[in-house]
């Protein structure tokens, strides 16, 4: 028997601040891109009830764990659940069980940090954000912490959501933050871009992107459905998270290589090699950037073990006892 502590997403809620994710996250990335382990999601449909069941996994050497997503939306209960299992890469043993609801905000939004500090220009003080839920939020703070936020503004398509959520922001940020009627009136003048909606179609005009624009898209991971339209991509330096996804859940690109406007040979390449600095990232102020951030189990593991190690050395969670197969399969 080996223990395995299961942490609640009180265990978890209160161990790091967004600065914590985004250096953890960082890290596993530039590990990623020094050869780490890490594939798609797996991404399961359900008819009756409606639901989806999805997972993905990744191994980060270098912090001594691997895991993922195992998560569950929709079904008969109209909610969602996210588990993190977390192993020990050396010996393979269980480390933890992980409520992963309460990280995710601050996980994904450490992503598109992570991306936006790679790709952004170093000057950039301007952000445009469309969305207003709890990935905004967590887009919002993380990016804060990687560039000095002058100007933020907010645009969701409910009024009240975006001026509640300006409002919350302009007491939590040092940035100036506004809510305004449109997307385009959001990105004009941006110097960065997020995209945190469930959009089926694009949220704004790529034409409308000023010289040296970067872009942070993390709200769809479907091939039948984008945020970014084909001139965005036309006209940008395109990075993702795990370049895989091109061929699976990518919609942006996807459906614009459809269209004719981009090919295979417009991938950049992934975040991961940008950090280990196997390719280029930003390469003039001019250029306009992409990060395509569908979520991988790179940021997940990173996260889950940081808050595992944490709450481990405060004496948080319960102990589960797991049984090795060579035990449990033998009854010995």
């Amino acid at each position: 028997m080996t223990d395995c502590l299961h942490l609640a997403s009180d265990d978890v809620a209160d161990l790091a601040d967004p600065a914590d994710y985004v250096a953890a996250v960082r890290d596993a990335y530039r590990q990623r891109g020094e050869g780490a382990p890490a594939e798609p999601r797996t991404k399961l449909l359900n008819e009756g009830p409606p639901g989806m069941f999805t997972t993905y996994a990744a191994v980060l050497p270098e912090t001594g764990a691997m895991g993922g997503y195992m998560y569950a939306a929709g079904f008969g209960e109209r909610d969602a659940w996210f588990m993190t299992p977390l192993f020990d890469a050396e010996s393979g043993e269980p480390l933890a069980l992980l409520d992963g609801a309460s990280m995710n905000p601050y996980k994904t939004g450490a992503a598109g940090a992570v991306g936006t500090d790679a790709l952004a220009r170093p000057d950039a003080s301007s952000l445009a954000l469309i969305g207003s839920g709890a990935q905004a939020r967590g887009q919002l703070r993380a990016i804060d912490t990687v560039r000095d936020l002058e100007t933020v503004w907010i645009y969701s398509p409910t009024k009240e959501h975006r001026e509640d959520f300006a409002g919350e922001m302009n007491k939590r940020l040092d940035a100036s933050v506004a809510a305004v009627a449109s997307s385009a009136a959001a990105i004009e003048d941006a110097d960065i871009v997020v995209t945190a909606t469930n959009a089926p179609s694009p949220v704004f005009d790529g034409d409308h992107l000023e010289p040296g624009t970067h872009v942070t898209a993390m709200g769809q991971y479907d091939p039948e459905k984008r945020e970014l339209d084909a001139r965005t991509l036309e006209r940008a330096k395109y990075v993702l998270d795990l370049e895989a996804r091109v061929e699976t859940d990518a919609g942006a690109f996807i459906l614009a290589k459809e269209e004719g406007v981009v090919g295979e040979a417009d991938v950049h390449g992934e975040l991961g090699d940008v950090l280990a600095k196997r390719i280029p990232g930003r390469e003039s102020a001019e250029e306009i950037t992409v990060f395509d951030s569908g979520g991988t189990g790179i940021e997940t593991v990173a996260a889950a073990h940081m808050l595992y190690e944490r709450a481990r050395d405060e004496g948080r969670g319960d102990a589960v006892d797991f049984a090795p197969a060579s035990e449990a399969l033998t009854g010995e």
